[in-house]
């Protein structure tokens, strides 16, 4: 990961050293860098809430959606984006 970031940067430096977590991390949250990572905990509670929003645009939208194409798929999930925002939003519980 840390060399397709160094290329894709055009990044010669030091890429940190390998087997080393904090150096490499120290150099994919570089904020010299046009492609930087922002580490978050796996066990953190709001990324639930965030499965849970996936989970009902999958459910509604995208299973047995008919699709002609890639900016038909992009309006219609816009469109039950907007829709949700002012029909169905409400905090999960």
């Amino acid at each position: 990961m840390v060399r397709i970031v160094a290329r894709r940067c055009c990044v010669t430096q030091d890429l940190g050293q390998k087997h080393k977590r904090a150096s490499r991390e120290a150099f994919l949250c570089d904020a010299d860098h046009r492609i930087r990572f922002h580490f978050t905990p796996k066990h953190a509670s709001w990324l639930n809430q965030i499965e849970l929003w996936f989970s009902i645009l999958a459910r509604e939208v995208l299973r047995r959606g008919s699709f002609t194409s890639a900016q038909d798929l992009k309006d219609k999930i816009n469109s039950f984006i907007a829709y949700f925002n002012e029909i169905l939003a409400k905090p999960f519980q």
